[in-house]
């Protein structure tokens, strides 16, 4: 089941300038055209002026385009792009707390935690903590076999993208260059696009 859902997702990332409301820019887009975000993780990069967003939308691969070039068209946005189509890494963390108050399941959880690329960050006498960093599919099939033991609380970050090898989604833009490009922009808006 998480396969045909996961086949209904799309990953966009996005590289936009590093400013206040560009985010909710970003998340209006999407409530207005009706897409539900599945996860959004924004990050800097190694260049001061620009963050990454990596966005999965409960959307069919049909729509990805579409809301790729609705995205390219915001003001703060530099560039865009649907990894779907190419090799890449995704992974997603999970921080999640367990009952963990006898013997039974502080076993069960060190046998699960051995399987898994998963390891117990902290335990105390009634719960532990499990950090557990994959892919979306793996970390839901793990969630499944610690449900049995008893999850308390927990929280993901979001899904993170890149590209394989040479594939480098990066800006070597600068803000004088994007003031530049939007003052000669030919629809006269301002918009880089």
């Amino acid at each position: 089941m998480a396969k045909q859902a996961s086949a209904q997702k799309v990953t966009i990332v996005a590289l936009v300038e590093n400013e206040p409301g560009v985010l909710n820019r970003v998340a209006s887009l999407f409530r207005r055209r009706a897409f539900n975000i599945d996860s959004l993780t924004v990050g800097r990069t190694h260049r001061a002026h620009v963050s990454r967003m990596t966005i999965r939308v409960d959307a069919g691969p049909e729509y990805a385009k579409r809301i790729a070039t609705n995205l390219q068209k915001l003001v703060n946005v530099i560039d865009v792009r649907v990894l779907d189509n190419e090799p890449h890494i995704e992974r997603d963390l999970a921080l999640i707390k367990v009952r963990s108050d006898d013997t039974d399941s502080r076993n069960t959880i060190t046998e699960i935690c051995d399987r898994y690329p998963a390891r117990i960050v902290d335990i105390g006498p009634k719960v532990a903590i499990i950090e557990m960093v994959g892919t979306e599919e793996i970390i839901e099939t793990f969630i499944d076999e610690v449900r049995a033991v008893g999850i308390v609380e927990m929280i993901r970050t979001g899904v993170v993208s890149m590209g394989r090898g040479i594939r480098i989604h990066d800006a070597d833009i600068t803000r004088r260059d994007l003031a530049r490009v939007a003052a000669q922009s030919p629809n006269g808006n301002g918009r880089i696009v």
